[in-house]
């Protein structure tokens, strides 16, 4: 392959899922007379989604290997003055490695969902709706402007409201799905600020356009304050992640989202959409790196969310929500290497993460298959003898995800760690502590969830919700394993969660990889230089990592959780009775919800009617527009009584004036 993309191949790229989502969603719905069937929608759909996948592996094969790159616009929408609005593709290493993950992913969760919506109604419409959500993700990825980045990025956000709330029958998926698009919005809207911003002070949308004039928006303050401007347009733009990438505090849209199918747990919440903020800051890293306060920000709100929720997976017992907890604390892990100017760690554990993280959802949706849609982990065990693919495959991503040397997560995790100690601005003491401190919790509720799933007594037979179970069964039966549509994929996330980081670190976080992609001022933030001249090698880095803290921190966790829930179950209940304000606090997640509900919900409520009663009803149809009328109707009658019609008023009225203007000239004319 040439060192030149092809625009017109690179087009096929999100176009093949848009496609096979426009086909299952008209022809395959009731929309379009259902033409089309089952079997012929997710056959649509799957092919769309492996055409873009064989292109993104090809494309990436021509960045590495022969440097290929493109930056090209395709299409002008309009011209405002000097501010052009565009479609284009930006095509590097940065963009090519995410066209993959996603396409992959995408692929896998499409294949899966065979098995897992098989007795659904709205088989063809969740088609539909997840090729969807991959085109609006592709876009997002490889746009090279931020008119077409923001397009895929509300795309996104509203393919996931659809997803989230696909049962709609179900009152707490509809709160879920409009719980995750209004807090989303709340991050949008700092989002298009900082865009706004730009637009404003850069006159460009365009990337490149935008980075050549990044010192001379250094050297501008924010007007009618001090700030910095590129502080503020990179705390705005960052906002917009927090909303996205489930930050503290817009992050608790993300536990309720799993009200929606298994599947796109995997898809939006493991691997792409909530992974968006994470690209997003990494792609704009050149503004990022003029603004340590903006920078400091960013560490300290990701190392926050790294600890704080990592603590809410120790006490939830619904096993998709222990797994959407560890999602959130490895937001946090990436957005504090993105505070340490680690762009490319960050982006590289948001690649293992998409793995590994996908891998244990989709085992979680497999152990729900199995368990007849129980999805309680109290109410499991022993499943390792009647689930053996699932068991292995979800053995080995909870490895990945708790960071065991020469697994995939190891390497980006560990990589972290290192890059956090090793910065010096604001926060940096505080985010080492948290992102060390997540190791051993980590470690602790992914085994917690593990061993009580697959080891230990059989309790399947004694839940007492299984009369009430989610598919109507009034009894429970043995679990099984689940179909090959269900086991196949698990089995091809497992490899790359188990091998990719060895692979990949050393091009990714020490190569050529990113030059293109990430900017880093390495004088003001050598960061990466000091870890460059700590890395040997994976295999040395593997071999260091057994005597170093994060690995027996992990240990531990792994150790203590062993103790806890196959040893001495009688513990975490004695733990739960002395500590039960903590407990408390957990299980009412920090009351945020409380507070955005009563607080900000009723105070918005109690401002709405405000300016509804007072603004609208007294000063507007009160005041200006009933007091207009009433004012013309007034000085009407004053004047309809002047005018009545008889001739001797108006002789009077002649009479008095004459008078009247005879007696001024007489007065006052002298």
């Amino acid at each position: 392959m040439s060192a030149t993309l092809s625009a017109t191949t690179l087009l096929a790229v999100p176009l093949a899922p848009l496609v096979g989502a426009l086909l299952a969603g008209v022809l395959g719905t009731a929309l379009g007379g259902n033409w089309i069937g089952r079997r012929l929608t997710h056959s649509l759909t799957i092919l769309g989604v492996l055409v873009s996948f064989v292109i993104s592996v090809l494309t990436l094969k021509s960045v590495v290997q022969d440097g290929a790159r493109l930056s090209e616009t395709l299409y002008t929408w309009m011209v405002v003055g000097g501010l052009k609005m565009e479609i284009g593709f930006l095509v590097d290493g940065l963009t090519a490695m995410m066209m993959c993950v996603v396409t992959f992913v995408s692929l896998m969760v499409h294949l899966y969902t065979i098995g897992y919506m098989e007795e659904d109604e709205g088989y063809n419409r969740f088609f539909a709706y997840i090729s969807l959500f991959t085109f609006s993700m592709l876009m997002l990825v490889m746009s090279n402007n931020m008119l077409q980045l923001f397009f895929g990025w509300e795309a996104v956000g509203l393919v996931s409201y659809l997803l989230i709330g696909f049962w709609f029958n179900k009152p707490t998926a509809i709160f879920a799905n409009m719980k995750a698009f209004l807090v989303n919005r709340v991050g949008d809207f700092g989002f298009i600020l900082g865009i706004g911003l730009i637009a404003a002070y850069a006159g460009s949308l365009n990337y490149a356009e935008v980075f050549s004039k990044s010192d001379d928006l250094a050297k501008l303050i924010f007007p009618g304050t001090e700030w910095m401007l590129i502080t503020v347009i990179c705390i705005c733009l960052f906002i917009g992640a927090m909303g996205k990438s489930a930050q503290f505090p817009l992050h608790v849209w993300l536990p309720d989202s799993m009200e929606g199918p298994t599947p796109i747990s995997a898809l939006i919440h493991a691997a792409t959409m909530v992974t968006a903020g994470i690209f997003m800051v990494a792609r704009m890293s050149p503004l990022f790196e003029l603004s340590d306060a903006a920078l400091s920000f960013v560490m300290v709100i990701g190392a926050i969310t790294a600890l704080f929720m990592g603590f809410m997976g120790i006490i939830q017992n619904d096993i998709k929500r222990v797994v959407a907890y560890s999602t959130l604390s490895q937001l946090g892990y990436m957005t504090v290497a993105l505070g340490a100017s680690a762009y490319s760690v960050a982006v590289f554990h948001l690649m293992t993460h998409a793995f590994f993280k996908a891998l244990l959802f989709l085992a979680a949706g497999s152990v729900i298959m199995g368990m007849h849609h129980n999805q309680d982990i109290r109410w499991m065990g022993g499943l390792r003898k009647y689930m053996p693919i699932t068991w292995i495959t979800s053995l080995l991503g909870s490895l990945a995800l708790i960071g065991t040397p020469l697994f995939a997560g190891f390497y980006s995790k560990d990589s972290i760690i290192e890059a956090v100690r090793e910065s010096h601005l604001a926060g940096a003491g505080f985010a080492s502590f948290a992102v060390l401190a997540g190791v051993f919790i980590t470690a602790f509720y992914s085994f917690r969830m593990y061993f009580l799933v697959f080891h230990g007594q059989e309790r399947f037979d004694q839940n007492p919700d299984a009369h009430h179970a989610h598919d109507g069964h009034h009894e429970m039966h043995e679990p099984h394993e689940s179909p090959w549509v269900v086991t196949v994929p698990l089995l091809l996330l497992a490899f790359p969660s188990v091998v990719v980081g060895f692979l990949t670190i050393e091009p990714m976080l020490f190569g050529d990889f990113f030059k293109d992609a990430i900017f880093i001022n390495a004088e003001k933030h050598p960061v990466m230089e000091e870890l460059g001249h700590a890395f040997h090698g994976p295999v040395q880095m593997a071999w260091h990592a057994l005597s170093t803290l994060p690995f027996w921190l992990a240990v531990a966790g792994v150790a203590t959780s062993y103790y806890m829930y196959m040893v001495n179950p009688a513990v975490p209940a004695a733990i739960k009775r002395s500590c039960m304000p903590i407990y408390t606090l957990l299980e009412n997640k920090y009351y945020l919800d409380w507070f955005n509900e009563n607080v900000l919900a009723h105070g918005a409520r109690g401002l709405g009617l405000g300016l509804w009663k007072v603004g609208d009803q007294a000063i507007i149809d009160g005041a200006v527009v009933n007091g207009s009328w009433k004012l013309v109707g007034w000085v009407s009658s004053m004047v309809r009584w002047l005018q009545s019609g008889f001739i001797y008023h108006y002789a009077l009225a002649m009479i008095v004036g004459v008078f009247v203007l005879m007696t001024w000239f007489v007065w006052f004319g002298k």
